[in-house]
């Protein structure tokens, strides 16, 4: 699995937890509808961090928090 599958399972995956849609997470977090489906359908090749800060923070949790699924720690190690 690549970071950037790693990164939209995650979105997805708390979504689900809050259950709330792609919509409402735009709005809480000031990230546009657009750049929040372009990460989920696989658009944005590498979302950037600041994206990511302002998702966890309308999430209401930390890049820790984030970053610290299972999902990530069987990530490859990507060299390109």
């Amino acid at each position: 699995m690549k970071s950037r599958e790693a990164v939209v399972l995650r979105i997805m995956e708390l979504i689900e937890d809050q259950d709330i849609t792609v919509n409402y997470l735009s709005t809480i977090s000031a990230v546009p509808p657009t750049t929040l489906k372009n990460i989920l359908y696989g658009n944005t090749e590498n979302p950037g961090i600041v994206t990511i800060a302002k998702i966890c923070d309308g999430l209401g949790i930390t890049l820790n928090e984030f970053f610290s699924s299972d999902i990530f720690k069987s990530l490859e190690q990507e060299i390109e």
